[in-house]
Order: C-alpha cells, then structure tokens, then sequence
C-alpha cells in the first residue's frame, strides 16, 4: 500500500463567499489559504469556474489563478476547472499562455465539459455559440493546436495564440462522468474525478480512464487525481459540526436554490427531510468529517480503493481560521503518515 506521504495532495479552492462577506473577502482568505498550503507542502492550488452562484467568487477564474500565482512563489496554480464549452478555445490559449508567462513552469490548465453554472447563466454565456457540450473533444483539440501548432489537434488557417505557442501548459481533463474520462484516456491525458460531489461513478470512471489510456507524449502511463471533501478538527465531533455548512450547501443544491456559505448549526435535523438527508449522505461518501485519526485511516482506505496518484482536497468551511486550521491538520498528518 502507498503510503500518504508518497501521494501528492493538493487543494480546490471554491473562493466560498460565507454569510456576513463579500467576494473581496473570499479573493483575500483565496490568497492567504494558498500562502498557507505553499508552506505546508500542497502541491497545487486549483480554482473553479461557477457562474451565476453567489456563494463562489471565481467565476472569472484566470484573473484568480494570476491573483493566487502573483501572491505565492513555487506552488503549482491552475483550474479545477476551466469549463471549455463556455469558452472561445484561442481566448483560453491566450489567458492561460499569458499565465504561463507570468509565472512560468507553474501553471495547470484542468478543462471541464459542464457549464458550471444554470440553464439561464449557460445561455447568457453561450450567446450565439449554440453549444451544449457535445463539441468538447473538438473544441479540446482545437486549444491544444493552438499550444503545439505541430501536434495532432487542428485550429482556424492562419489563427495563432499569442502568447500561448509553443508553451508547456499542462492540460488535464475533469470529469464526474465516463465521458471524461475515456476522453483522458484515449488522448493519454491526467484525469481528475469530482468524487468530493459525484462519488457513485468514481471507480468504474478510473477503471474506464485505465483500460482506455494509450501512452502520449504527455504520460506513459495512466495519471488520476481523485477529489476528496474533508473537514478537518480537533475532534471529530467539532468537524462534524463544522462540515454541516457544507451539508447545507449541498441541500440547497439539492432543492435548486443558491446563496452564500452558511454559519455551522448544531443539527442538521429539522432542515433536511428523511429523502434529502438520504440523498445528501449518498453524495458524500468520499467526504470525510473527523480528527486526524479518523481522517487517517477514511484516507488509507481511499488509497487501496482506488490506487489514485494524487488528491484534491476541497474544504467547505465558514470560518477563515478553521478552515486554514483543517488545511493544517491534513498536512500533518500526511507527513506524518
């Protein structure tokens, strides 16, 4: 068995707006948590793209990403992820090249296929693109000519990105589905699976990702990164009280409805419906609520289930200081391990 010392482990941020802030407040703790993760050995620092939401402030992720890679010196920084469809491809070869250039050899580029946002946020956003998706693999290619103008994707006669030619912008795809990941696959590309929100399609994706994997110039061998929600405390009873802003989160998700991140309550009871506490635990098998002994040993067993390569950690808590304290927590005891 791997030990955790030996896998990477790295943080999603969602830029929460909590109750009470404002998106100048959440772009400020963005900066301080991934000063923090730099200092604690994490080993890349990826944003998401959301639209429409007002509980996330990273909707215009590149301009974050910059935010976070002008603020620290060596941590990788990147998207967790970019959602291509809503995105002309050149305009992204442009703004992750011009990141490359700003803050070279750490920049990820992690593509997703989703909107990231509503049905009406997507129009708005697609106006006139008549997108819904389907076109990935081909808008995909097309980024990826603009990179390597002499690899295997095709781009508009004539049309180059600059900057963005010819640099070494790391591409990985994202994904809770098998779409993703038999894309990844076959193009011989890193696959990170959403499984701190998705977990049920986790294992057959990696297992679809593995056996479709054909080496590349980018891997020679199959590369996965598996999403994990973890609170981290003290006590176990002090995480669990703290990840219910989280759960409360994903209960409004459930019911369609949007706002910013909530203070803790001290019981879900009463907010939740037998159906939707069933739905909400079903969603949350690969998040974990503990000290660090329970944490330890939910994460080992993580390790022999699915043999991931690295980890993403996204951390849903209202406070700055828990929240930076959870971080905290999980390095040490991956070090430790």
């Amino acid at each position: 068995m791997n030990k955790l010392q030996d896998i990477p482990f790295s943080v999603l941020d969602l830029a929460p707006i909590v109750e009470g802030g404002t998106a100048a407040d959440s772009f400020h703790n963005t900066l301080d948590l991934a000063r923090h993760a730099e200092a604690w050995g994490y080993h890349r620092y990826w944003l998401a793209e959301h639209h429409n939401m007002p509980g996330i402030a990273s909707s215009a992720t590149s301009l974050v990403i910059g935010h976070v890679a002008a603020g620290t010196k060596s941590i990788r920084v990147g998207s967790g992820g970019i959602m291509l469809s809503n995105h002309a491809p050149l305009m992204i070869a442009e703004q992750f090249g011009t990141l490359e250039s700003l803050y070279p050899g750490r920049i990820d580029l992690g593509l997703g296929r989703a909107p990231g946002s509503d049905q009406a946020a997507a129009r708005a956003m697609r106006r006139g693109l008549g997108q819904d998706g389907s076109e990935f693999p081909e808008q995909l290619s097309e980024l990826r000519a603009y990179f390597h103008p002499e690899g295997a994707g095709s781009r508009p006669l004539g049309v180059r990105a600059v900057p963005g030619e010819g640099l070494n912008v790391p591409i990985w795809l994202l994904g809770s589905s098998g779409f993703s990941a038999q894309l990844a696959g076959q193009l011989g590309l890193p696959f990170a699976f959403a499984s701190h929100f998705a977990p049920d399609y986790l294992l057959p994706a990696l297992h679809l990702y593995r056996t479709s994997f054909k080496p590349s110039a980018v891997l020679d061998k199959p590369h996965v990164m598996v999403g994990l929600g973890i609170t981290a405390a003290e006590t176990t009873e002090q995480a669990r009280w703290l990840a219910t802003s989280q759960q409360q989160q994903f209960l409004n998700i459930i019911r369609g409805r949007t706002g910013k991140l909530q203070p803790p309550v001290d019981s879900m009871e009463g907010l939740w419906s037998p159906q939707e506490k069933a739905m909400l635990l079903s969603k949350q098998l690969y998040s974990i609520a503990g000290d660090q002994t329970a944490i330890k040993e939910r994460l080992l067993q993580i390790v022999e289930e699915t043999q991931a390569d690295e980890f993403i950690v996204a951390s849903q808590i209202y406070d700055h200081t828990a929240r930076l304290h959870s971080y905290e927590l999980v390095a040490e005891l991956v070090k430790g391990s």
